[in-house]
């Protein structure tokens, strides 16, 4: 197996960073940010991977690993100390209420379909209470239908009731949510990566495939997308089915995991 070189691990590196200071750029981020953010995460990774016994790496390995002085890993050790604790792997409340609404027997129709919702009311088949037994009891149901309904996964029927119309919610605009799912996403795929080049050799590959071919023309991409959002919309929710089902059926004696699947196109 041939090492790659440093020079090479830079040209992947430059060729994933292209879309995410397309992001940064667009949300006003500027390079001085990125930059201090950079150190700051160097000296983060390097402290709490890279020790030796289970123990924080020293000032004195972290600045050898860095390139940073040991006055400057200091300052970022203590900076990293005071900030906020960072954001674990994200899901909205709007995704969770819908895949709730489409697998909970509670909420759903004779015929295996999402039931008809009020708004709020008496009974167990209200939006309120699947909102509630979803996780989000610190949403206001009025809020959160709003954005389902914005998003076109769900519609107010003449008589009142909510009617689910899609699985997925996936947010339009660069919010708030929009990049939380981003860097989830991205923090997600890269973690596979990173698992499966420092793998110990008895470890077990993370699954990591793709589909392309550079030789399709602009004519397929709209019946392509059909079919990714056809047979790809159908895997996931076989996944989320499996998910779910395991996090019922388990006390979960060894702890909690965030484990899953993503599906994303590729075109470029």
């Amino acid at each position: 197996m041939a090492l790659a070189s440093t020079d090479q691990i830079l040209q992947s590196t430059h060729q994933w960073l292209k879309p995410l200071i397309h992001v940064l750029l667009s949300c006003g981020i500027t390079w001085r940010e990125f930059a201090e953010l950079s150190r700051r995460t160097y000296v983060e990774v390097a402290t709490r991977n890279f020790g030796k016994r289970g123990r924080p790496t020293n000032v004195s390995r972290t600045a050898v690993l860095t390139g940073l002085g040991r006055r400057e890993v200091r300052k970022q050790r203590q900076l990293l100390t005071s900030a906020p604790r960072p954001q674990s792997g994200y899901v909205t409340k709007a995704s969770l209420v819908l895949s709730a609404w489409h697998l909970d027997k509670q909420f759903l129709d004779p015929q295996g379909a999402p039931a008809l919702l009020k708004l709020n009311g008496q009974g167990k088949k209200t939006f309120a209470r699947l909102i509630e037994k979803a996780g989000g009891a610190d949403v206001k149901p009025s809020t959160l239908l709003k954005e389902l309904v914005n998003a076109g996964a769900v519609r107010v029927r003449p008589d009142g009731r909510l009617q689910a119309l899609q699985r997925n919610y996936i947010p339009h605009a660069m919010d708030e949510q929009l990049i939380r799912l981003w860097g989830t996403v991205i923090a997600d795929v890269a973690g596979t990566y990173v698992h499966n080049l420092t793998r110990a050799d008895k470890t077990t590959r993370r699954f990591e495939r793709s589909a392309v071919n550079d030789q399709i023309p602009v004519a397929a991409i709209a019946e392509f997308t059909q079919l990714l959002h056809r047979e790809g919309q159908a895997f996931l929710e076989r996944m989320d089915r499996w998910l779910t089902a395991q996090e019922q059926a388990y006390a979960s004696p060894g702890g909690k995991v965030w484990l899953g699947v993503g599906l994303y196109h590729i075109q470029d």
